[in-house]
């Protein structure tokens, strides 16, 4: 019996191959591995939110590093999605001041809101909640991260409006125009 499993190819587009060649280009020859975090945030970007094993294979061989050494960054940082996630993944602050602040009664308002805990994604699709690590936005607290945008002072009301806004948004790679 055959074990072997066949992999997905992983390609990624024009656009984002133009933005890794120029990080790669940032650093001296046989250096590249320097690209390494701006290349893994084009790679999450580029396939859906998340990195899988295939996509990290990929950016070894484009770095031409071994692929333990993405994995090592990757799962390191959490930042980095090592499953699928919603459309938006809302990253909570759950830190000292924006606990204080409200970030308890924030996180279980967007549980009831959504249908799903922390670390879980929307039935629909739209969303995955985590919470995360300090966002230095202490005085403005409670607050959340989508992207490279923070939504701060949230109450019930403004989070569901947070949460309306975005499921009619359009999520835009960096590379494309009108980012």
């Amino acid at each position: 019996m055959d074990q072997t499993v066949e992999k997905k190819e992983v390609q990624f587009s024009e656009g984002a191959m133009a933005e890794i060649r120029r990080y790669i280009s940032h650093y001296p020859e046989g250096r590249q591995k320097s690209a390494i975090l701006p290349i893994l945030h084009i790679a999450q970007a580029e396939f859906g939110g998340w990195v899988s094993p295939e996509v990290m294979d990929k950016v070894a061989e484009i770095l031409n590093i071994l692929p333990i050494e993405v994995y090592e960054v990757a799962t390191f940082y959490t930042m980095f999605n090592l499953k699928p996630v919603g459309k938006h993944v809302l990253e909570v602050c759950r830190t000292g001041p924006c606990m204080l602040r409200g970030s308890d009664q924030l996180i279980e308002h967007l549980e009831n809101r959504l249908g799903c805990k922390v670390g879980e994604t929307s039935a629909d699709g739209n969303f995955t909640l985590k919470t995360v690590e300090c966002l230095a936005s202490c005085g403005t607290g409670p607050m959340l991260q989508v992207r490279e945008k923070f939504y701060e002072n949230l109450d019930p009301a403004s989070a569901d409006q947070m949460l309306e806004e975005l499921k009619a948004s359009t999520v835009r790679k960096p590379w494309e125009e009108n980012y």
